[in-house]
């Protein structure tokens, strides 16, 4: 009994506890994916409400919106940032890049600092960042965007990489899980 009671707990687990995840690799180009005078990168990757998700672009990785400092990385101007010598910028180590743009751009609803990636799903728009891991708020096919007023000076692209996983298990995983569990919990105390 307590092998099929370990069985069914494991079965449960592997058919709907476990996620699963897909990753994919895009380049969102400042001037072209510009949420103003662009159009966002259109992913292919279609989201259910509530779907989990990621996207992530490194740090280090850079675009701008202009002349200087308008250097930053997906998480926007939010703060001074300064040339390595072997940044994007190609501007000599120490030179001030980047710095922070005070309240962002409103635009769809959504206020995100300038130059910042931003999602979009259906018609509802949300920032991302170098770091985002949560549910998608609505369903929809997921685009990419370069937040900015104007695309006319920008430059440089970001890689972002987004990694979809499986939505929250259906409610017979979840059973099977607690009975499976249950089991396991009445067996070992028969034991005792």
């Amino acid at each position: 009994m307590k092998n099929k009671m370990i069985r069914v707990a494991i079965a449960a687990l592997a058919f709907g506890g476990a996620a699963t995840a897909n990753a994919a690799f895009f380049d969102v180009a400042a001037v072209t994916n510009s949420s103003s005078g662009g159009v966002g990168l259109n992913t292919g990757i279609v989201l259910s409400a509530g779907q989990a998700f990621s996207v992530t672009a490194a740090a280090g990785d850079l675009w701008s919106a202009g002349a200087l400092p308008r250097w930053s990385n997906a998480d926007g101007l939010v703060a001074d940032l300064f040339a390595t010598g072997s940044d994007d910028s190609g501007e000599s180590v120490g030179t001030k890049i980047g710095q922070e743009f005070v309240g962002g751009w409103t635009q769809n609803g959504l206020n995100a600092p300038f130059g910042s990636l931003v999602g979009k799903l259906a018609s509802t728009y949300f920032f991302l960042g170098t770091n985002f891991a949560g549910p998608a708020p609505v369903a929809g096919t997921l685009s990419l965007y370069y937040w900015d007023s104007n695309n006319a000076d920008n430059s440089g692209s970001v890689r972002a990489e987004v990694l979809v996983g499986q939505s929250v298990p259906e409610p017979i995983a979840l059973s099977l899980v607690s009975i499976g569990l249950l089991g396991l919990g009445l067996t070992r105390r028969k034991r005792v």
